[in-house]
């Protein structure tokens, strides 16, 4: 996967559990598991929001681009049709997968 998440290293420097983590962030700590283990599709800016100002960091401090392909998600342009097909009514809102947390859990 091309961005890679790295709560662990935070969770380590911190000397936090993930349970801990999930609690004071306000999500599950399996929606959690999803975004640490790189499962999740997308993440809201809420959530990494609150992650940040939990952990006390930056959000480049959670999460950093490698290079090379990505491992079986959507493409930006089949994302895009997605979104475009919701705009003009084709699809319904929820048929897009916007929540990385919700999305990787779902999936």
């Amino acid at each position: 996967m091309p961005i890679a998440v790295d709560i662990d290293v935070m969770l380590a420097r911190r000397k936090m559990s993930v349970g801990e983590l999930a609690e004071r962030v306000g999500i599950t700590p399996a929606n959690l598991a999803v975004l640490k283990n790189g499962r999740a599709r997308a993440v809201r800016f809420t959530t990494l929001e609150a992650l940040c100002e939990v952990l006390e960091c930056q959000p480049g401090d959670l999460l950093r681009w490698e290079p090379g392909p990505p491992e079986g998600g959507d493409t930006v342009v089949e994302a895009v049709e997605a979104v475009e097909a919701v705009e003009a009514g084709e699809a319904r809102p929820g048929a897009v997968e916007v929540d990385a947390v919700e999305a990787g859990a779902a999936g």
